[in-house]
């Protein structure tokens, strides 16, 4: 019911437009929240000790590019990646997509809902943050797996498609996530390691390394990772929708 209004609406404001020989472009509103599902018990070590699955601050980034962060099966690029992923620091690749071909809008969420500082998201809290984009936009997020040295979660390399079909996607997109190795520091058990964000000396610490960024399930490196499921939820919802005209706006 929700898709099939917000179909209307838009419907409705580009005839209107039409009519008064307008150039016009259909906008979206959506909301996307990302929730923090893990439990004290998420992560077990070898010798039995547990530990939740906290996710860092992160980057949303709307686009109409593909692969504006990484290439799947490339080395990272150097160009603000490393630092989301090994320290849960989003603002050198902020800076970076702001200025990137191909993105639409960009923008970080670091403050869970319901805290006043920023940090990361403990189990049972989450970041939400709203956007708007036009059919044929992509959407990529970037978030830190903090139990980690260099993984975070993402989206395939090419982004989530915000419209299907002509209609804007909403729902629970958990499934769309995945979680990556971006190749730069060498892992260590996930939730245990000492140069991992919560216990290491200082940002930037561990043992380097150079190898492409891939899906975790691909690097077997011999330790045991939670589903991308029992760690992070999130969901998008479409919220209004406009027709944004060289006069404004028609809702």
């Amino acid at each position: 019911m929700l898709r099939t209004s917000l179909l209307f609406m838009m419907a409705c404001g580009i005839a209107t437009a039409a009519a008064a020989g307008e150039k016009m472009t259909a906008k979206t509103t959506f909301h996307v929240r990302i929730e923090n599902v893990s439990t004290p018990t998420t992560l077990r070590s070898s010798s039995g000790e547990t530990a939740p699955a906290p996710n860092s601050p992160g980057l949303w980034i709307v686009h109409t590019a593909k692969r504006v962060v990484f290439t799947a099966g490339k080395f990272d690029r150097g160009l603000g990646l490393e630092a989301q992923a090994e320290d849960g620091n989003p603002a050198p690749l902020a800076a970076y997509v702001k200025k990137a071909q191909g993105v639409i809008a960009s923008g970080a969420f670091d403050t869970p809902v319901g805290d006043e500082k920023p940090g990361p998201a403990l189990p049972g809290k989450a970041y939400e943050f709203t956007f708007q984009a036009s059919a044929g936009d992509r959407l990529t997020v970037t978030t830190m797996f903090g139990q980690s040295n260099d993984l975070f979660y993402a989206p395939d390399d090419r982004g989530i498609a915000l419209f299907e079909n002509g209609a804007p996607i909403s729902g629970d997109m958990t499934g769309r996530f995945h979680l990556w190795d971006a190749g730069t520091e060498v892992n260590e058990e996930p939730g245990f390691g000492p140069n991992q964000a919560p216990r290491q000396a200082a940002p930037n610490t561990g043992h380097s390394e150079r190898n492409p960024v891939r899906r975790i399930e691909d690097v077997r490196d011999g330790f045991s990772y939670p589903a991308v499921e029992q760690v992070i939820r999130v969901t998008i919802t479409p919220r209004a929708s406009a027709i944004v005209t060289n006069r404004g706006s028609l809702r």
